[in-house]
């Protein structure tokens, strides 16, 4: 039978330094290692190989030198041209398509054929180009991957593949990856099962590991684990790129993905693991089963509860409060599915951290399904929605129905249904609450509970709002209401940087309470008077700097790093040394 999930979480103490010298294995680095900035390649690659390798090709950026080296002059035009002089004419062509699902496409065109000039333009028009390369526009383009699919990127390990995927996963050309995103398509944001188009998730997540936290592209890999589709459209349509058969499901389903998490593990040892957009219940068996096994977590039920929580930490200080306050809250939670138990447990943690019994935690929540109240008579429930069954009421109740006997004051949207933060509620919330918690959470826009317009208005703007798809600041009554994007591109890129950074072995419950705390604090008291309680997207980086510092910090603590900042450096140096940035290398050509 599936655990609670909170029956396998560690105390918050424990992230405190423990006494004692750490006994984990040191790997430092010498100082020419760590201050040759210079990027190196070394490939046996040469001629038209190395111009269609999207991690080698510098299009007209290739010197006279390197054209002669390389093997690669008269293949290219003439004149040199810079990475800037590029990344304008790109940008101006880009700038010329108005369809964001084109734009979409042109940019996944550009990736495809020259990784440092596609990440370029990402980080100089981070939070205009976001939107396209992730939520809300990387919806439909896994609804239409089969249609616009041109090229592959990443990799497919299938129920073809089953007693075979160590040889599968050999395949993979490069050695050294950090950071693999892995997926089964069974529900993807708020659409559902789109099998294996789900793959544009891991590709648009990584892109955000790269941009947001500097992990280099090249030791990315996005994977899809293609177990089948029940998506009937899916099933019949002949241009549908993955197997066309029912999912696997039961033990059929885990035997797959025990042999897969077998061969990518010996393949890679040292890559961080995110598991995205797996259904429920799979989504919280995987996680408990390999979460002290291999570096891993469930970007759905973890990032999402780390990022909500600095919402609702950042909205105590809105308020004048502190983190402590915490414990005052009562939370309604229209949604029961991974990421509404793992936001609404990882909330739990940080209760239960600020001094509450963990059953006075969960009776600050009240959650809701399809179905009503998780409550009395309730016998349909998985364990881990039963620790939050409301026992003294009648399960299946609707929101309206318990509005007035709750008076919440956090909204929690996890549910995928649009609208469902409806005028009355919005409007009673606000009637007696001080800067209510509205977030809006489910993803894309399109299934978003309220839009920032709607809950500013009914709300006369006393609140503070916080969606997973962006929303613009809304004007009201001659003032400016802040928005805020509680997505967690906040939080995981910066997860992965520290566990990187420091070759964690493991990622504890701990780190997403860490993680919470870190962006909570960061809006200043100028920022948190209109509501703004994040920093804007385009400081992503200096996030999740923030954010890697105190994992790895943590990692260290807990005695789960095995490598460390080289001596005379610290956590910040070694971690700013590590990201990575959008500039050509020098290629080397050896006989390998």
């Amino acid at each position: 039978m599936l655990a609670p999930i909170q029956s396998i979480a560690r105390p918050v103490s424990s992230i405190l330094p423990a006494t004692g010298a750490l006994v984990a294995k040191r790997t430092f680095f010498a100082p020419s290692e760590v201050y040759n900035k210079k990027q190196v390649i070394v490939t046996k690659k040469t001629g038209l190989d190395i111009l269609n390798d999207p991690k080698l090709n510098k299009g007209s950026a290739f010197t006279a030198d390197e054209k002669d080296r390389l093997g690669i002059r008269g293949l290219v035009p003439p004149r040199p041209q810079s990475l800037e002089a590029q990344y304008k004419r790109c940008k101006t062509n880009l700038d010329k398509i108005s369809d964001p699902l084109e734009k979409f496409i042109y940019l996944n065109h550009l990736q495809n054929r020259n990784e440092t000039l596609y990440y370029k333009m990402i980080l100089e028009n981070f939070v205009e180009l976001a939107p396209i390369i992730y939520t809300p526009v990387v919806g439909e383009a896994c609804q239409k991957f089969h249609k616009i699919f041109t090229q592959t990127r990443g990799m497919y390990f299938s129920t073809a593949d089953r007693g075979q995927m160590s040889a599968v996963a050999a395949n993979w050309p490069y050695d050294n990856v950090d950071v693999i995103v892995v997926t089964d398509g069974s529900r993807i944001l708020g659409l559902g099962d789109l099998g294996a188009g789900g793959m544009q998730i891991p590709i648009g997540k990584l892109t955000l590991y790269v941009c947001g936290g500097g992990i280099n592209p090249r030791n990315v890999l996005p994977i899809v684990l293609d177990v089948g589709t029940n998506n009937k459209e899916l099933l019949n349509d002949p241009l549908y790129l993955g197997m066309q058969h029912p999912r696997l499901q039961g033990e059929e389903f885990h035997a797959f993905v025990d042999e897969w998490v077998s061969a990518i593990t010996d393949r890679f040892p040292k890559a961080v693991i995110q598991f995205e957009d797996f259904m429920m219940p799979n989504a919280l068996d995987l996680l408990l089963k390999y979460k002290d096994q291999i570096c891993m977590f469930n970007d759905d039920i973890q990032s999402t509860g780390a990022i909500t929580l600095a919402s609702v930490l950042a909205t105590m200080r809105a308020r004048g409060g502190t983190f402590a306050d915490i414990k005052k809250e009562t939370f309604l939670c229209l949604g029961a599915g991974s990421s509404g138990v793992g936001v609404c447990e990882t909330i739990v943690d940080c209760i239960v951290a600020e001094g509450a019994t963990r059953e006075e935690a969960y009776a600050q929540f009240f959650m809701f399904d399809h179905k009503g109240l998780l409550g009395k008579g309730r016998d349909d429930l998985l364990p881990s929605q039963q620790v939050f069954m409301r026992k003294e009421y009648q399960g299946g109740k609707t929101p309206a129905e318990m509005l007035e006997k709750i008076k919440p004051t956090c909204l929690l949207g996890l549910s995928t249904c649009p609208k469902l933060f409806t005028k009355e509620m919005l409007s009673f919330v606000s009637s007696y609450c001080e800067k209510p918690g509205i977030f809006p959470l489910s993803n894309p826009t399109s299934r978003s509970e309220c839009t920032a317009e709607e809950a500013v208005e009914f709300t006369n703007g006393n609140l503070i709002f916080a969606s997973g798809s962006p929303f613009d600041p809304v004007e009201w009554k001659g003032k400016t209401i802040q928005t805020n994007q509680c997505n967690n591109s906040y939080s995981f890129p910066g997860i992965g940087l520290g566990l990187v950074s420091s070759r964690s072995t493991r990622v504890p419950f701990e780190t997403f309470q860490v993680c919470a705390r870190v962006i909570a604090s960061l809006g200043t008291p100028e920022m948190l008077a209109t509501g703004k309680i994040f920093p804007d997207l385009d400081n992503l980086r200096a996030v999740s700097l923030e954010v890697g510092i105190e994992v790895a910090k943590m990692a260290e603590r807990m005695n789960i790093a095995t490598q460390f900042p080289p001596k005379g450096m610290d956590w910040r140096e070694w971690l700013k040394h590590n990201m990575w940035q959008p500039e050509y290398p020098h290629i080397v050509v050896k006989n390998l």
